[in-house]
Parts: C-alpha cells; structure tokens; sequence
C-alpha cells in the first residue's frame, strides 16, 4: 500500500501552460511524457475530448500535442490531460478582437434584474450580456453610479425588489489589475448566515473575468423568489492584505391574488421581515425566530381590494432610540422586544448628543465612523464661512502635515481630512474647531476577520511517531486556538504539545505519539475553523513475501528474501538458532522493504535451517536450506538417457508455483552415454515452443522468450533460456509473468534412446484493483460502501479488503481497517456531517495488495434533521385550528426543506395531510374541519435526507371555538399620564383578550371620538388609537371598553399634550444701583399645558444689541443682574421655559436701565434698617408619588428663609440623614431627596423638616414602590 504522506511523481516531463487567444485564432498545447507507450487522454471541462476538424490530437512517441482550430467565445474553459494516476489543468482563455474604439476602464453596474416568471433566460442580468446580437443602450440610458473611491469594489450591489415567483440578480465588481490573486468573496444574508453552502435550486453564484478592463464580475441569482428572501444581505471581498464590505437589501412583494385575502398575512411581525420564516436551504437564519416583535394588525384595515402589500424594511431600533422622547422608550421597548432597556439606555447616553443650533457649521461630523484596517476614511465638514480656518484635533492633539498620513484639504465651504493607511493606533476621537465652536466624532478601525487559507488534513500514524498538523491564515502574525475533542489545547509541564508559528502558517507538534492523541483536532480563528482527524494505529508488521527452502548443489549461490511492510524495520539472520555473522562468503543486505542472506560457493556445511527474525516482533521467518550431493557412477557407454525428477528420494513435483516478477530456476539432473541432447517445449493447445541447447548452437542470434514461436532461444541470451551441463540441465526465467504460465516438457535423447517429463508451472501474482466502490447508504455520521471482486484474483484466493478515504479537496488519503474485510461491503463511521469524502479499496491475497481501486463517487454525510419542539395549538374556531412550533433543535448540513403537518381523527390510524404543500413558517391554519371532531396533529421537518421523527399532540383537539372572557393587557407606559408634544404622532396599541370577537368602544370624557381628529383600528386581538399630530386640546381622559355579551372590561388612558409656553408678562426694571438691576415679572399666561420649570435673562448693551445669557433654568419671577458695565445702557428681556423648551418670544424691558458713571456724587437716603429674618416657609409642597421598584426616584420640594434654614429628611419619624441609600441636595432653595433603587420595603411617609432661629417647618408626602420590571403587565 503507498504510504499516505507521499505523492506520486508526475508522469510528465513537459507540461502545457494556460495560453490567452484571440477570438478566431488557434491554440496548440504541448506536453511530454517520461517514457513512450503511455496512453495520454486529453479533457474539456471534465469530459474527454476526441479528434475531429476542430480538435487536433497528435502523439508522436514521448511527445503529445493538441490543437484547438477556430477559437470561440465557447471554447474558454478548463483543460487536462492525464497519463497513468497524473493529471494537469490548465485554461485556454479567449479574448475578443481589438476594435477602434477606446475601451471605458470599468463597466456601468448591473442593477439588480427583476423578472416576474422564472425563465432560465430571464436570470441573467440583461445589463451584463456580452452577446453581439443584442445592440448596446445608449449612454443616456445608462445611469451610472459612483464609483468606490476607497475600498476594493468597483461597483457595489444596490437594493432590489422581486415579486414572489419572480428572479432577481445582484452584481457586484471588484477590481483586479493590481491584484496577483484572485479575489475570495462571500455572500451573507442578514449577520452570520453563509450563502456559499447553500446553492442550490432557488440561489446560484457565478463569477468570471473581464480581460479587456480588467475586472472581476461576481453575480448572486435568487430564482423563483419567496417572502422568506427578503431582508439585508452583505457581500464580502477579501485578498492577502485587503478586506471590503457592502450591504444592500432585498424586498418581496406578494404575488396579486384573486381569492380572499389570508388572515395570516395579517398577522405578519412588523419588526421581522420574513416573519420568522427560514429560507430553505439558503437562508436559514437565528434572526428568524418570531418572539419579541410585535404583531401589526393594521392589515386587517386596509381595504380588501388591495391584493399586495409590501413587507417591513429592517428598523434600527438604535435609530428609533436616539430620535424618541424619553417617554415613549418603554413603549418602544416593547413593541421591539428589548429586554435590557436600562442597559441600552446607558450605553446611548453615552453617545447620545443633543445638537445646538450651529453658526459656524452647516454640516458637522457624524457621531462616529468605522473603517477596516488598511484602507482610508474621509471626515468632512461644511462650514457657514467659506473663508474660516480649521483645526483638527485627534484626542485633544492638533494633527500636524506628515508625509502621506493626513491630508487635508478646502473645497468651497467643505473642510476634508482624508486619513491613509488605518491602522489601531488611528482608533480615537476627532474633533473640527472652528473659532470656538468644535465638531466631536469617534473613528472606530475594524480588523479584518482572519480566514483560514490552507485547511488541516487527515493522518494515519504508528504510535511513538511525530505528528504535524499544519495550516496556513490569511494574516501574518494572527491569534488561533487549537483544541481537541472541543477541548482547548495548552501547553502542559510535560509539554505533550507544542505549538509554532512561521509567518502565515502554524503548527501542532506532537513529538511521541499515543493511542490517546487519536481525536478531531480544529484550530480556530476569528473568520473561521478548520477539522482534521488524526488515528493512531499500533505497530503491525505485514510480511509480504516470505523465504522459500532452497536446493543447491556444491559451489553454486543460495540467496534466501523476504519482503515486510515497513521499509525501517531491521533484523537478524539465524542458522540452526545462532545469528549469522557476515564474511567474504555469507553476506547480508537491507534495500527498502527487502531482507537478503547471499551465500557464495555453498558447502555441505552450509545445509540448515535459516530463520530471519524482525526487530521488535515476536516471530520469526524460516526456510530450509538443502545441498545437493552429485555421485558419479561407472556408466557403460550407450546408456539411454534418463531425466532424474525424483532425485534425493523426493517424488517430483506436479506443479512449481512462482511469484509473478521472481526469477524462476529449475535443475533437471539427468544422465545418459553419450551425452544427450536437451529439448525443452511449452505445451499449448495450438503449438509448443521448442528451446533447444543443440538449435541455439546451430543458430547463435535467434533470441526470444517462450511467447514468440519464430525465435529459439541461446544459451546465454533472453528471459527464457535453458543452460547446458553435462550432468544436469537449467531452465531459468527472468521475472515470471503470467503468460509464462502452462506445462513445460523435457525431452533428452542420444543415440541409445530418449526420455521425457512434464513440469507444470503456475504463476501467482496481486490481484487487479478492484472496480471503484458504491455509497449505498449516507447517515450523519457513516456510509455503507459496497463493492464487487477484481475480476483476477492473481491466481490466489481474495483473503479480504482494505478501505481508505479521504475529503474531496485533500490529497491524503486515510485507511479505515487493520484488519482484512472478508464481506463485501463495509459501514464507514466517525466522518463529519456535511463534508465531502471520496472512498477507495485495496485486494489483498498471498502474495500481496493491489493497486488502488479508482475513487468512488463524492458524498457527504447528512442525517434527516430532529423532531419540531414546542408544537402548541395557538387558537381554535369551529371550522379552523392555528399550530405553531419552533424549529428542530439539530438541523444539520442538510438544511431544512419544510415542515409536513397532518392530522388523524381519534380512533383512527389514517394521518391526513393538511396542507398542500410543504410549509416553510413554524406555524399552520388548518381549515375546512369538521365541528365537533377530536383530531391528534403531527408535524415532521423535513430536508434532503428525509424526514424527521413527528411532533404530536399529547391529546386530542375538539374542533369547537372556545368562549374567552374580555380582558385588556394595559402595557406598563400607559398606566401614567402620557406625555407628548404639540405636533407629535400619537399610536396607542392596547392587546386584549376574548372570543368570540370583542366589540370595542372608545370615549373621551365621556363623549364619542370624532372620527375626523382621531382614527380607531381594531382587530381580533387589538386596538390602536391613532393621531396624526397631536394639538392641545386632544389632552384629556380616553376610555376604551371590549365587550362580549354581558361580559367587559374597561381601562383609561390620561394624555397630556403639551406645547412651548408663552412669554412672561410685565418685565420692569424695578431698581438700579451701583452695577446692578433688580428685574421682576410675572408668569406667562400660557404655560403650554406644562409646569413651567424655570426662565432665562438675558441683556443686552444699547450699542450693540447682542444679546447675552444672564440666568438660565431660572425659577424665580424676580433677579438682580450684577457686573455691568459703568455708563452703558441695557436692555432685558425674559424666555419662560417647559418641558418642551424655551418659549417662541421673550418679553423684553421697555426702556434701558443706565449705570451711572462714578464720577457723580450720589447721597443715598437714610433708610431704617429692615429686619429680613424669616421663619422657615415651603413655597413648593412635596407631591405623593408611585415609583417603580428598581429604578431611583426623586423627592423634591422648594423652601425660603432668613437665615438659611437647615434641612431634616425623615421616613415614618426616622432621621435619615446617616443612611447611604439616600442622598440629599439643596440649590438655591430647591430640596431633592434621592432614592437609590428603592424597594417595595422604602415605601411609606416622609416628612422634609426646615429650621432656623425664626421657626421651623414640615412637609410630608406618600411614596408607593411597585413591582419590578419583571413583574407582569
């Protein structure tokens, strides 16, 4: 058996290269072989090829040509030709005649192609035809995209639509001129989901090579589209040092219907596009599951004519967040399905930023910017002044001009830094500075994922040898993890293992190997892993050929052989036990696999018993070693001759077995007076081949073998031959083959008479290979291989079968069984689902192995996937019932086809399909049932193995509606007041429960909704409220109720709705003196349906009249403006603020308050001295409120007196003031008494105490803590 590791030497000396012709011309491929005689075949695209007037084949001793006439577009293919076991490729690529006109460097992209029937023409994208019939668009119509600056596309692919039923193409090109490889890319729909292992009936990948530009055109074809196809797909291009991505998204609309509409498309998950489904085969993803979405009943409103409606677009929930009011965040978590909502608020905190009004920028920079590692970014500003200077900073550092690294440049008001060559240490914040304003962003830099260019590969080795698995990433200098059995490998004090690293490649060594190193060794990258099994099997010697007893006569040669399996193995010669020591005369050698004991000139001493043991084995291998003793004897002359077969008193052999390739050497003694004369003959059917001593001598140059019947043989000359002795007479043949088979006569004759004999001899040889073996079975781990016997055993019976295999892409082949299979066929085990294997067997008889079989037909394990989980009845009518379920827990490399749903009445064996077809969602509408049946259901996953075991009903289901009482289930933000904006978009989506349908009321106030202001949707398990923008006087109490006969429910729902507050009322000037102003106001009459939180004072110098901030967030309705300036006049003007902002207008001072300069004598009135003590007075009560548990809360309340007041906190009479669960704050006047995450247990009263030397004062209040977020709605 060759040894796995090795690689058989090409046949070919000289062998054809890839050659590049122009359309028309003719292509010549030569090739030379090692020696002549060998059968050469040449193959196009896999198929052999055959002379004719376009094919020229030509072999002319070692040398084999082939000529291709009349190159065409058709003939641009991959070639081989093959000799014996070696096979070379090479392509033959054809490019079109040059024409006049300039070539454009790059073609137009093609946009997505969309045909509503599934044509096989139809799939190509039309854009893309290269074919000379069709006359090329004019460039108007043709719009062109941009091109990719940056990254490796040329073009990208753009988002598409597709009908159901219809095909659609994405294309995408990506420039090859500067590359020496081609380019590796990968196609993805949605995060993780690889289309590459997909391909099949519904999705195909093609790429090719456009010469004239020099661009890689890679194409992705979605035949017969589905719902379930649509959603974000990327796709990915790599090369050595390179790495680029695109996104782009696909959209599938309904086919038109003609019947009534399914009430199940109305119940599509709005935040799923797809609904949960999986693509078969193709696009399975973890992001279809159907929990945490909510249902979108508003399809149940829309008109029934309208037969098509359009799926969702993905949401970026991250998106919907940073553009929502902090009111309606619980509202979107839970219509999203978020269940770390404090969690992702904290982290959009963090990047959350509310833009102010910019005078300096127009544009500013995004919030952040990701790049791959290696390519460039561009950050880019526009500024109001076309004329203003910038800096740009990175981590507060000015960035300076340094070779190529930045480069900054000015186009009109747009200020650019383009950054080269990315690398980690460019990961940092940037900031653009104008004057005093300043532009923030992040750079992330993204390292490409490393990817595993050089798989590891199965071995076979003996215990005690060195192991090297070897692989080869995609990045120099790259992390992996090695592990064994899902075990992670590290270096252990006996250092068992050791791991190396050289360059892109690295290696796991292990120096002595055991039976316990046998396992699935992978490494692991981040983009990817790579599995390679490793057997270890114990030491077996195989003894191929064995010594032979030996008969020779005095002086003559004894050369005892055998022949073991491993080529290392040494041993010892013994004779009658003792070891041989080697001389003159006795020698012995060791050549590969081949054990000799040559002994010259043999003695009677020399006749014994000889043994060869092997080193390390526990037995042995003997012949026996017998000296002929010639006795001469006083003959009288005229004695006929005798042929002495029976000589030493042995009986004659009827037949003599050789090995195939042995030398063969029969004595024959004989005797007779005088000496007589040697015929030998081969006794054919049809003829017999004399070889006589006597005719070579009369006829010296005819020389042949017993094959050709015109030729005798000399003494000296050929393969066969026969030597002449006076005693005895010597048939040899050179390396028996097989025609050298069949009954051999003697004839010796003289004068006084003549004798014969016969002698059959057999020769034995290997068996043929073996017919290449058939997989009749494919489980998920194993196959069952069968095969038929070689049809020549080698003249010896079959002793039984060696098996190997190996994966379709390696070279290493791997052998299944130690010990010989006598059956005809075998169960392959321990394989890896979903990789493709090749399989081939050995014949072995006595003498020894066969060549290899050919290989059998590629397959890949694949195991039918396990049973649906989770299989529910979700609702039930008197003719209908709804299942749902989710997918199999394994579903395997097969993929998954459908799910199979049937049902069988109770006390019947009978399973009836209830649907069609095969489903593809993890949920079914049984219709047309029977009222009052009790039905068991079944569902079975299905793929291309086969079926999966079935998921049942525990009981059976009665066919009848069941009545549930009305019930609403309020969501958690709209059990307090609801709080939006004048203008906003205001949609209340309340569930409820109960069957039959629920009539559904809604009332404000007591009164019926105008239908004009307010629009109501119900369905069966909902009811929206809907305002398009939300005005003040929609504030109020609403009221919905669902009733079903006698039986309702009713919840309320407090909206506020509010607006910028007006300005504050008579601003005066009260008092100016020294630099000051004391300002007084009044409260705006309109405070928006808001309390309002505060004012902001601004002033402004008559000269100038720019306004500038005094107090913002202020409360009072009076302040004394100091710092000003001596002999300016100002002005003052006073915003009101709310929750929605400042107010539109400010009331401004109607006249200037003047700062008397200090020059003037002013004598000031002599006032009685007032007294400004004060008790303690609260102006702002504490107000009772319901937290909820987990989340901090805020008690705050507003006090004034003279002198400051000192502040006590008490809950239920207790001080407060040494617990660290509480943290206490007083500013100007306002007290805040803060929570930590309280607990049901910190409910109660607490009391705010104020005390100074005038009095003292109390306020109380009530705090309820409910539930926690996790506590039901």
């Amino acid at each position: 058996m060759p040894e796995p590791a090795k690689k058989t030497a090409s046949a070919f000396t000289k062998k054809p290269k890839t050659t590049e012709v122009v359309e028309g011309d003719t292509a010549v491929f030569e090739a030379e072989t090692e020696k002549t005689g060998i059968k050469v075949k040449w193959q196009r695209a896999g198929a052999e090829m055959f002379e004719n007037e376009k094919y020229i084949i030509k072999a002319e001793g070692n040398k084999h040509s082939l000529t291709i006439n009349n190159i065409g577009r058709e003939d641009d293919a991959t070639y081989a030709v093959i000799a014996g076991s070696s096979k070379v490729k090479f392509d033959l690529k054809v490019k079109e005649p040059e024409k006049s006109e300039a070539v454009l460097p790059t073609e137009a992209v093609c946009t997505p192609m969309v045909s509503e029937s599934p044509t096989p023409a139809e799939t190509q994208p039309a854009e893309c035809s290269k074919s000379s019939e069709v006359p090329a668009p004019a460039p108007e119509a043709q719009p062109e995209l941009p091109l990719d600056p940056v990254g490796l596309f040329v073009t990208r692919p753009q988002d598409g639509e597709v009908t159901v039923g219809g095909n659609i193409t994405f294309t995408c090109k990506v420039a090859g001129a500067s590359m020496l490889k081609k380019p590796s890319v990968k196609w993805f729909k949605g995060k993780w989901m690889d289309l590459g292992s997909k391909v099949g009936k519904h999705l195909q990948l093609h790429d090719s090579y456009d010469r004239n530009n020099k661009v890689y055109i890679y194409e992705m074809h979605i035949i017969q589209a589905k719902m379930t196809y649509a959603g974000g797909y990327r796709c990915e291009v790599s090369t050595k040092d390179k790495f680029d991505s695109c996104n782009f998204s696909l959209i599938v609309h309904e086919a038109p219907a003609t019947g009534d509409m399914d009430i199940r498309t109305a119940f599509r998950r709005t935040s799923l596009v797809g609904g949960g489904r999986r693509m078969p085969a193709a696009c399975h993803s973890a992001e279809g599951h159907e929990d945490g979405a909510e249902l979108d009943f508003s399809a149940l409103l829309k008109k029934r004519d309208e037969p098509k409606t359009e799926s969702q677009p993905d949401v970026d929930v991250w998106d919907i967040l940073r553009r929502a009011p902090p009111s309606e965040y619980e509202k979107i978590a839970f219509q999203y399905g978020i269940t770390d909502l404090r969690g992702m608020l904290k982290r959009l905190k963090r990047i959350k930023k509310e833009e102010k009004k910019s005078t300096a920028f127009l544009q500013k920079l995004d919030p952040a910017y990701q790049v791959d590692k290696g390519q460039k970014i561009k950050l880019m500003v526009e500024l109001a002044n076309p004329d203003a200077e910038v800096k740009w900073l990175k981590n507060g550092q000015e960035i300076q001009v340094s070779g190529s690294k930045y480069i900054f440049e000015a186009v009109g008001n747009k200020r650019i830094l383009t950054i080269n060559h990315c690398s980690l240490a460019d990961d940092a914040a940037y900031q653009c500075v104008v004057d005093e304003e300043k532009s923030f962003t992040e750079l992330f830099v993204k390292e490409p994922p490393i990817l595993i260019s050089h798989p590891l590969e199965d071995q076979v080795v003996m215990v005690g040898e060195r192991v090297e698995f070897e692989c080869e990433v995609s990045e120099e200098g790259a992390a992996v993890k090695w592990e064994k059995d899902g075990i992670e490998l590290k270096r252990e004090e006996t250092f068992k293992y050791r791991f190396k690293k050289d360059g892109k490649k690295h290696y796991l060594i292990i120096n002595e190997s055991t039976k316990e190193d046998s396992g699935h060794y992978t490494v692991k990258t981040n983009g990817g892993e790579s599995v390679a099994e490793l057997i270890i099997q114990e030491k077996k010697l195989e003894v191929y050929q064995s010594i032979a007893d030996l008969t020779v006569r005095a002086r003559d040669q004894a050369v005892f052989k055998c022949e073991v399996s491993d080529e290392n193995v040494k041993g010892i010669w013994l004779k009658n036990g003792k070891e041989v020591i080697p001389d003159e005369r006795i020698k012995i050698s060791h050549i590969g696999r081949i054990h000799k004991l040559t002994i010259d000139d043999v003695t009677p001493e020399d006749e014994a018993d000889y043994s060869f043991v092997p080193e390390g084995f526990a037995y042995n291998l003997s012949a026996k070693l017998r000296f002929l003793e010639i006795k001469i004897d006083f003959v009288p002359r005229q004695e006929p001759p005798k042929i002495h077969l029976d000589f030493m008193g042995q009986a004659a052999p009827d037949t003599i077995v050789v090995v195939a390739g042995n030398k063969l050497r029969l004595d024959v003694p004989i005797s007779g007076d005088p000496i007589p004369t040697v015929i030998w003959q081969k006794v054919n059917k049809n003829s017999c081949n004399v070889l006589s001593n006597a005719e070579s001598m009369d006829s010296p140059d005819s020389s042949s073998d017993l094959r050709n019947e015109s030729k005798l043989l000399s003494e000296t000359e050929g393969r066969v031959r026969v030597e002449m002795h006076e005693d005895h007479c010597i048939f040899i043949i050179e390396g028996a083959e097989k025609p050298d088979e069949g009954v051999y006569r003697v004839t010796v004759k003289n004068p006084a008479g003549e004798d014969k004999a016969d002698i059959t001899v057999k020769v034995i040889d290997v068996p043929d290979p073996p017919e290449a073996p058939k997989i009749i079975d494919v489980g998920e781990d194993y196959c069952t291989v069968q095969w038929q016997p070689p049809k020549y055993d080698g003249g010896q019976p079959i002793l039984g079968y060696i098996l190997e295999r190996k994966k379709k892409k390696s070279y290493r082949w791997m052998r299944l069984n130690f010990d010989l299979l006598k059956e005809l066929s075998y169960e392959a085990k321990r394989m890896i689902e979903g990789v493709v294997y090749e399989m081939r067997l050995y014949a072995v008889n006595s003498i020894g192995m066969s060549r290899p079989s050919p290989a059998s037909q590629p397959f890949m394990p694949i195991a039918p996937p396990s049973e649906p989980t989770h299989l529910t009845v979700e609702d039930i009518s008197d003719s209908t019932v709804t299942l749902k379920w989710r997918p199999p827990e394994r579903i395997g490399a097969g993929g998954l086809d459908g799910y199979n749903v049937e049902y069988c009445k109770e006390g019947s064996t009978e399973w009836v399909p209830a649907l069609q077809d095969l489903t593809e969602r993890t949920s079914a509408l049984i219709k047309d049932l029977v009222t009052g049946d009790k039905l068991y259901f079944r569902v079975r996953a299905i793929n291309l193995a086969g079926e999966s075991e079935p998921a049942l009903t525990k009981e059976p289901v009665t066919i009848q509606e069941i009545l549930q009482r009305p019930k609403f289930w309020l969501p958690r933000y709209l059990r307090q007041t609801l709080v939006k904006k004048v203008g906003e978009t205001i949609n209340i989506v309340i569930p409820f429960q109960g069957k039959p349908r629920p009539k559904v009321t809604w009332t404000k106030d007591g009164q019926t909704l105008d239908a004009k202001e307010v629009g109501i949707r119900n369905s069966t398990t909902d009811t929206i409220l809907f305002i398009r923008k939300a005005e003040q006087h929609h504030s109020g109490t609403y009221e919905v109720e669902v009733q079903i006969e006698n039986m309702n429910d009713k919840v309320a729902i407090t909206m506020q709705i509010m607006d910028k507050p007006g300005p504050p009322q008579n601003v005066k000037i009260i008092d100016v003196w020294g630099f000051n102003v004391a300002l007084e106001w009044k409260p705006p009459q309109d405070d928006g349906n808001a309390q309002i939180s505060g004012y902001t004072i601004q002033k402004a110098d008559k000269k100038t009249m720019e306004w500038y901030t005094v107090f913002d967030h202020y409360r009072r309705t009076n302040c004394v403006v100091s710092d000003l300036i001596m002999g300016n006049e100002y002005y003052f003007r006073v915003f009101s603020e709310n929750l929605c902002g400042l107010s539109e207008t400010a009331a401004t001072t109607k006249t200037p308050a003047y700062i008397q300069k200090t020059g003037a004598i002013y004598k000031p009135p002599s006032y009685k001295e007032h007294d400004f003590s004060e008790a303690p007075k609260f102006t702002h009560p504490l107000v009772s409120r319901s937290v909820i548990s987990g989340y901090n809360a805020t008690l705050s309340c507003a006090v004034r007196g003279s002198p400051k007041p000192k502040i006590f906190w008490y809950k239920n009479k207790a001080d407060l003031s040494g617990d660290a669960k509480y943290r206490m704050f007083s500013k100007q006047g306002v007290l805040t008494l803060e929570i930590r995450k309280p607990s049901p247990f910190d409910g109660g009263f607490y009391t705010c105490k104020a005390v100074n030397e005038c009095g003292e004062a109390e306020i109380e209040c009530r705090l309820d803590v409910r539930g926690g977020v996790g506590a039901g709605i």
